[in-house]
């Protein structure tokens, strides 16, 4: 698989990636069972097709992800991807998450580091970034620690994750900032109030995950599928009762859309994002080279006006319905507040 893919820049300060990015976490965590063989194959496949933006955390599988990547990335050129990596976040034996699940002090920014760059075989990353933040820990002190470590060349760019416009201005005041890694798509548009014309005045770029709503967007989900309780959307407000009914009959008016544009509905939400602006780097979360295949049709689908403004009629801003996130992890998220 090759291909030609345009590159986009992540704000004045990031490195250039491809116009897609990777988001890794599903062949690991979250979303039920993956085949690592073929997660390999599909990275490989990524960086073939110009991807070169891969987005893990350290605690997707409790660190299993970052040992997939490392894994994949073995024997070829290092400077083939950009790897983005976000920590903080803590867990227990069993997978779940501590009560208090956020970590990002000083001294956690270093010890998480030296762990990831074990598990991923190499000697720095590129974007290393906060997951969430800790309400007793200022971001000052957090983006203090990433500088120092970006000094010391263990780390290339500096990154945010889920933060509202104050925190944004908070962070940049102390480092460059790279971009922000926010859930950006047809049914999750809250960063258009205020997050992404703060980022566009401070010359920060946007990660986009969650394209896809997890699937939603997917013009694959079935209505009748069971979800296993290690799945994440089993407990997401968007994949339960009236919330996935109302939110699927978005989804097929979209799919009119897409199929009059002769695109899948997945390569039309996928589109819309990149859209947005050039400023703007959506990540897909495939799991299998058939579905980045899919994913990367988006690349080549050009929209007009008319189409976008038949895309917003189809899924109009507020449309959605259910959090994206339940309550306790709603409560978590500084982008919300």
């Amino acid at each position: 698989m090759t291909s030609s893919l345009d590159t986009r820049t992540l704000g004045t300060t990031g490195p250039t990636v491809g116009a897609i990015g990777l988001g890794a976490m599903g062949m690991s965590d979250f979303y039920g069972p993956a085949d690592d063989t073929e997660s390999v194959a599909t990275i490989h496949a990524t960086l073939d097709a110009g991807i070169t933006l891969i987005d893990t955390g350290d605690f997707y599988g409790s660190g299993a992800n970052e040992l997939l990547i490392g894994r994949a990335l073995r024997g070829r050129r290092r400077e083939d991807a950009v790897i983005s990596v976000k920590f903080g976040a803590r867990k227990n034996p069993d997978g779940t998450f501590q009560a208090a699940p956020y970590d990002v002090s000083p001294a956690a920014v270093r010890d998480r580091l030296a762990y990831s760059l074990r598990r991923l075989g190499t000697d720095h990353i590129d974007i290393y970034r906060p997951s969430r933040l800790s309400g007793d820990i200022p971001v000052e002190d957090t983006i203090g620690a990433l500088n120092e470590m970006r000094e010391a060349g263990y780390i290339r760019h500096i990154g945010l994750s889920e933060v509202g416009a104050e925190t944004i201005r908070r962070a940049a005041a102390v480092a460059p900032i790279s971009d922000l890694q926010i859930e950006y798509s047809l049914l999750s548009r809250g960063p258009e109030r205020a997050i992404i014309p703060t980022l566009r005045e401070l010359g920060i770029g946007l990660t986009a995950y969650g394209v896809l709503s997890r699937g939603l967007l997917s013009g694959h989900w079935s209505p009748d599928r069971a979800l296993a309780p290690t799945d994440f959307r089993a407990h997401s407000p968007r994949f339960g009762g009236d919330h996935l009914a109302a939110n699927l009959r978005l989804v097929e008016a979209l799919r009119t859309v897409a199929e009059g544009l002769g695109a899948t509905t997945s390569q039309v939400a996928i589109a819309w994002v990149a859209a947005q602006g050039t400023d703007i780097v959506p990540l897909v979360g495939a799991r299998r080279r058939d579905r980045l295949t899919e994913s990367l049709g988006a690349a080549a689908l050009t929209l007009t006006p008319q189409a976008l403004a038949d895309i917003e009629a189809a899924i109009p801003p507020d449309a959605a319905s259910g959090d994206r996130y339940n309550a306790a992890q709603m409560a978590t998220l500084d982008s919300e507040r």
